[in-house]
């Protein structure tokens, strides 16, 4: 066994349960899947035996990308990828109906899932994503509002993805045992959507003018976003004196909304 890193959050799933808890999520039988991570292949042994269609393994070490190179030489279902994730180009994937599975490094998990959602082709190359965060980052996405957790990354998530899924994963499932417990959360890109937002990058821009202040009430955001900030407030039916959290995940995308129109 390698020497594993603290600095690539490597903490190695090895509960068997948990392993077949995960992909007993979705029949993998002839599907097409993407594996982040992967490390020394915990997971990705129990993946191959499911007679999936392809895997793409994408793994920053390179210590484990060639040990799993070795591992699946001559397997031509099997690319494994010594590559960085935030540094892939997710707009370039040439599989389709992907199902993708991730067990993310605490301190680049939120970049890992806004990368998965800023794809530019909508409906994207995935189907389903199940991804294990700290179980702090995973209440924030799944909070609601008028909640401590609740701020951009649900709002962000909620825009594009639906949650279908999610439960917790003990510390002791892990080895190193990191200091806090897990979740895993599974994700479904949606198709349609209610809201027009012409640019997502307008989601993440207007939800950070808002956060950046999250214990302040709301009128300094608008003032800062529109010039007629109390007439806007009065079209959306907000009231200034309430705080960002205080606001619908829906508000949010009606306010991207009228931003992008004026």
């Amino acid at each position: 066994m390698f020497k594993l890193k603290k600095s690539l959050g490597q903490n190695l799933l090895t509960d068997k349960n948990i392993i077949n808890k995960i992909l007993s999520i979705e029949n993998l039988k002839n599907q097409n899947i993407m594996e982040i991570g992967p490390g020394s292949g915990n997971l990705t042994k129990f993946i191959v035996q499911k007679e999936i269609n392809n895997l793409l393994a994408v793994e920053k070490d390179v210590r484990f990308a060639e040990k799993l190179k070795k591992d699946y030489i001559g397997n031509k279902k099997i690319y494994i990828e010594n590559k960085d994730i935030l540094k892939k180009d997710l707009n370039n994937i040439s599989f389709e109906d992907v199902i993708v599975f991730g067990n993310l490094p605490y301190n680049i998990s939120t970049q890992i899932l806004v990368n998965f959602i800023n794809i530019n082709k909508w409906p994207p190359f995935y189907k389903k994503i199940i991804f294990m965060f700290q179980k702090e980052v995973a209440d924030r996405i799944l909070a609601k509002s008028k909640t401590k957790q609740y701020g951009r990354l649900a709002i962000l998530t909620r825009y594009r993805l639906d949650i279908i899924q999610s439960f917790s994963v003990s510390k002791n499932c892990f080895f190193p045992i990191p200091a806090i417990d897990s979740k895993i959360v599974v994700f479904k890109p949606k198709k349609d959507n209610k809201y027009k937002i012409k640019n997502i990058k307008n989601l993440e821009f207007i939800t950070n003018i808002f956060f950046n202040n999250k214990r302040k009430m709301i009128n300094k955001p608008f003032e800062k976003l529109f010039k007629n900030y109390i007439f806007v407030a009065k079209k959306l039916n907000i009231d200034l004196n309430l705080r960002p959290s205080d606001l619908s995940i829906d508000q949010y995308y009606k306010l991207v909304e009228y931003y992008e129109k004026n």
